[in-house]
């Protein structure tokens, strides 16, 4: 194992370096925060797959394979889907918004009301995202190192709080760019094609399964539906996704790029339910469907290559960990400690900003370790974070995007029923229930026509202005000023 060993070393000792690399460029709010808004299309397509396929997509999107076949692709094939929606119909208008967070948008379109409570809601969702990732490195390091789940959960955990404090967005986008490459050959390249020869082809795997292995709605339409509202739809709206559009050079780039990332997302959806499948083969007798990732890896790969696929399983749970870190931060200082303070002061200078932004992610990243510790179930605790970000924003973001009807009370209020609808159907049905987000989404869409009908339009003047800013005809904001890319 020394090999495997050395090539994870050398893996995470890159992480930090990039860190350090992108704290000299992140000199301004801009920088730190969304990359000054200067990605070109190579970087946003690959940062952008690289945050939404995290541990849950690579170790679990195993994990359906082996339980259910090829149709355990649906959740990530969902992801994917999610995303080519958000860049084909959305991600324009929301790239030329010129925001920082969703709350900031929300603000925009219905007058400036609705920043907090959305703030805390986006806040729960973004929070819980980072500890499900974070939770994640207990599985790896106990491959590598046998290694405690604790010390696993902070050695993980502080290399990306490291990281993502020293230089912000520019940080993570250079650590993801990083990490889409590995996952790229670790997990299409090499253990995709190595799993399907050792299980003996394609034919052998028919041979020795049932055919409901290679029924590709094999896993349930009930199933298939509830995935499609809670992850498509979640792309549409989630803070750690729109933070990426918002690094975009240009709403082009922010369309195209993101197209080819949705693109890419089916197929590694598909490529981890042929390795699950494979693995089922293998071991068909495993304890838990989510050991199979680890032990198709830990048994039939070749020294070094082992080591590059396990860092590449590190690097899916580090891009979304690092990006639900700072969009948690971005909102946790932006969207509540800001406005509960009372305006930024007109005095207050990019630099201090910056530290501000910084000091936020510190912050943060020491709940998200904590909470982790503390937490054990990945699956429940990425479920409420879907199910509170979907119930209680779903209704009042689209809204705000195609119904000029809508108005702040009623936006304020569908938060509000939607999400306590959503954490009660989980106390009442459970957190695994498909009821939490049926009702509670209904709750909220009749919440928002109601009240946006019983109360007055909103005001000409703020449509005018929403409507000059999803043009891109706003002038642009002081802060964002930034030098021409090189």
């Amino acid at each position: 194992m020394a090999v495997d060993y050395a090539v994870i070393v050398v893996y995470l000792a890159g992480m930090l370096a990039m860190g350090w690399w992108g704290m000299r460029r992140a000199k301004s709010k801009s920088e730190f925060l969304v990359a000054g808004r200067r990605l070109g299309p190579t970087m946003y397509s690959g940062t952008m797959a690289a945050i939404v396929l995290g541990g849950a997509s690579t170790i679990g999107g195993v994990g359906l394979g082996y339980q259910y076949g090829l149709s355990g692709a649906w959740m990530v094939f969902t992801i994917g889907l999610g995303l080519l929606a958000l860049s084909v119909f959305f991600s324009a208008r929301i790239a030329r918004l010129k925001v920082y967070t969703v709350s900031e948008m929300l603000d925009l379109r219905y007058g400036g009301r609705a920043g907090v409570v959305s703030g805390v809601v986006m806040w729960a969702y973004t929070l819980m995202l980072a500890v499900t990732s974070t939770i994640a490195y207990a599985t790896i390091f106990d491959v590598l190192f046998d290694m405690n789940r604790t010390v696993a959960i902070v050695l993980g955990g502080s290399i990306v709080v490291a990281y993502s404090t020293l230089g912000g967005m520019w940080s993570i986008t250079l650590t993801d760019m990083v990490q889409f490459v590995v996952k790229t050959i670790g997990v299409l390249l090499l253990l995709l094609p190595i799993a399907v020869v050792k299980a003996g082809g394609f034919g052998a795997m028919r041979d020795e399964l049932p055919t409901s292995y290679f029924d590709p709605l094999g896993i349930g339409g009930e199933t298939i539906f509830t995935y499609v509202l809670i992850y498509t739809f979640g792309m549409l709206i989630g803070q750690d996704i729109w933070q990426r559009v918002f690094t975009a050079r240009s709403d082009r780039t922010a369309k195209w790029g993101g197209t080819i990332a949705g693109t890419y997302c089916l197929a590694y959806a598909l490529a981890g339910a042929v390795i699950g499948t494979a693995a089922k083969v293998l071991y068909p007798k495993l304890g838990s469907a989510d050991d199979a990732f680890a032990t198709i890896v830990k048994d039939e790969l070749p020294m070094g290559v082992r080591g590059l696929v396990l860092a590449a399983a590190l690097a899916a749970v580090m891009s979304t960990s690092s990006g639900a870190l700072i969009a948690c931060a971005t909102v946790a200082n932006n969207d509540i400690w800001s406005r509960l303070r009372g305006a930024v002061r007109p005095s207050e200078g990019q630099h201090d900003e910056v530290r501000g932004n910084r000091a936020f992610i510190l912050i943060m990243g020491v709940a998200v370790i904590c909470t982790s510790i503390a937490l054990n179930n990945v699956v429940e605790a990425l479920t409420v974070a879907y199910n509170l970000l979907v119930g209680g924003l779903l209704i009042p973001i689209l809204g705000g995007l195609l119904w000029r009807r809508g108005t702040a009370q009623g936006a304020l209020a569908s938060v509000a029923v939607g999400g306590l609808a959503v954490i009660a159907l989980m106390a009442t049905y459970g957190i695994l229930a498909n009821e939490p987000i049926y009702y509670g989404l209904l709750a909220s869409l009749a919440t928002y026509l109601i009240v946006s009908l019983a109360t007055p339009a909103t005001d000409a003047a703020v449509l005018g202005a929403w409507r000059e800013r999803l043009a891109g005809r706003a002038p642009e904001p002081v802060s964002e000023a930034v030098p021409a890319p090189q």
